[in-house]
């Protein structure tokens, strides 16, 4: 009973969603639907947050390598909790002055947004400068001519990067760039154009088409019970 219960519980949600999006006498039932998808989430939240902290504490308790790490990753948990939940300086609302939750957590200059722009942004930039140079050595692995579909590879990146360059535009400035000019469409800005929008868009729309129609066969899969692993390893 406690794997049947939660199948038909998705099997029930998957349908109604399903049908409250193609008939509009059950879009209501979709609403409802999507109320009870969020108090889950919600709920699912604090399952994290409580899995989170668990995991870095035992790193704590036990010494292990990188547990450093792990009470600064609770410092912060805790402090941007505590100053999310409990609203601290938020402005109040207009509406509500004297209601003392009712303000945005978000209100500028309050504590949350300022963790927001002045800890967490430049943490991320940081994040995804370092990976600049993980991803310009994974290029320089991944184009190399082996054969003829790595060569196009190599070749349409070398045109696209130099696209964004001042320098590529300085290679091809001598060629008059004229609409009447057969000439050119072989500009580097051109050509780099012309890539991006057909052979880009469509590999773009080909990746599409496949993420869809995987996730139209995967939530099937779930709808119908076929796939499980959301219910655990535990056996009925």
């Amino acid at each position: 009973m406690k794997r049947t219960i939660p199948l038909l519980i998705t099997f029930l949600g998957g349908i109604v969603l399903i049908l409250s999006y193609f008939v509009p006498h059950t879009q209501g039932w979709g609403e409802v639907v999507t109320i009870w998808f969020n108090i889950i989430a919600a709920i699912a939240f604090v399952l994290g947050g409580g899995n989170l902290v668990m995991i870095h504490l035992k790193k704590i308790s036990d010494r292990s390598v990188g547990w450093g790490y792990s009470a600064v990753t609770l410092f912060a948990f805790f402090i941007t909790l505590a100053v999310g939940l409990f609203k601290v300086g938020v402005a109040p609302a207009v509406l509500a002055p004297d209601a003392r939750f009712a303000g945005d957590y978000l209100s500028v200059n309050s504590p949350f947004e300022w963790i927001y722009e002045y800890a967490l942004k430049p943490l991320t930039a940081t994040m995804f400068a370092m990976l600049a140079f993980y991803i310009a050595s994974a290029a320089f692995r991944a184009f190399r001519a082996k054969n003829v579909e790595a060569t196009l590879l190599l070749v349409t990146a070398f045109i696209i990067l130099l696209g964004r360059t001042a320098a590529g535009y300085a290679m091809t400035n001598f060629i008059e760039n004229d609409p009447n000019n057969p000439l050119a469409f072989f500009r580097i800005e051109n050509l780099t154009t012309f890539i991006m929008n057909v052979f880009n868009t469509a590999g773009n729309r080909a990746i599409m088409i496949g993420i869809a129609l995987g996730v139209a066969s995967t939530s099937l899969k779930v709808i119908l019970g076929v796939d499980r692993s959301y219910l655990g390893s535990g056996q009925e």
